[in-house]
């Protein structure tokens, strides 16, 4: 019996953001070809492991400042970076990070459990399931549960942003399934500034979003990936795979036209 095919939040986004850069990245094998390592995606990771190890009852081996520095240099990947200057300044900020992360959180004195740590979920939806990595859970004393999310690359986070962004979204109806008779809230937590916001939705909302997820999986596994034809966006400039949609007549044509223009 054939698996069943799996979408997660990561994957969705970029099928929203581009089709074709979805294509590229999880349907047609010479995409990975193409792939180039980033810095911002290895400063993440590093700090994610650190909080992980830091807020995880698993490992006793992070739980003071000096622990968590020691545990960044441990835990440090330095692919992506364009020099030796530009990982250095990463490296003092990813220090900066993890010392007022650890400082605010002995101080706030919080009386929420950790309940995990980087767990993943699995919720079937039919015809796939969806996956889900979840940094950190949070209970509560009156029992909610609160998702929490890193985001190492911003400044500044709102309500707002956290009730439009899919992954939370994804991450609350995934809960919700484990835990139907327990409130739920999303947060965000911008690592770079330590603000953060936080949203609940709605069970209606909830509802109508596996409904939404649902449809828009169904379209992601039935989709034509070699009939598509790229469209010039504002992320094209950075992508990977933008020299495989010059190849396309009318892409290369609308660069060109969009060149012209803006000079």
């Amino acid at each position: 019996m054939p698996r069943k095919p799996t979408l997660s939040p990561s994957k969705i986004t970029t099928y929203l953001a581009c089709a074709v850069k979805y294509r590229w990245t999880h349907s047609d094998a010479r995409g990975k070809l193409y792939l180039r390592a980033k810095s911002y995606y290895s400063f993440g990771a590093t700090l994610h492991r650190v909080l992980e190890r830091f807020y995880s009852e698993e490992d006793s081996g992070v739980t003071t400042t000096a622990e968590a520095l020691a545990a960044m240099e441990e835990n440090w990947i330095d692919a992506g970076f364009s020099s030796s200057e530009e990982m250095a300044e990463a490296y003092h900020e990813g220090k900066e990070i993890l010392e007022r992360h650890v400082t605010e959180h002995v101080k706030r004195e919080s009386t929420a459990k950790v309940l995990f740590v980087e767990k993943q979920l699995r919720s079937d939806f039919g015809l796939f399931d969806l996956v889900g990595r979840i940094d950190r859970v949070d209970e509560h004393e009156d029992g909610t549960l609160e998702i929490v999310d890193y985001k190492s690359g911003r400044d500044a986070v709102t309500p707002e942003d956290v009730s439009t962004d899919v992954a939370m979204a994804c991450y609350q109806l995934m809960l919700r399934e484990l835990y139907p008779d327990r409130p739920i809230v999303a947060t965000i937590y911008a690592l770079r500034s330590g603000m953060h916001a936080s949203h609940s939705m709605p069970e209606v909302e909830l509802d109508e979003f596996r409904a939404d997820i649902t449809k828009l999986g169904g379209e992601i596994l039935t989709q034509e990936w070699y009939d598509l034809t790229p469209r010039l966006k504002r992320l094209c400039e950075r992508c990977d795979f933008l020299a495989l949609c010059k190849t396309h007549e009318d892409f290369a044509e609308a660069i060109a036209a969009n060149t012209s223009t803006a000079g």
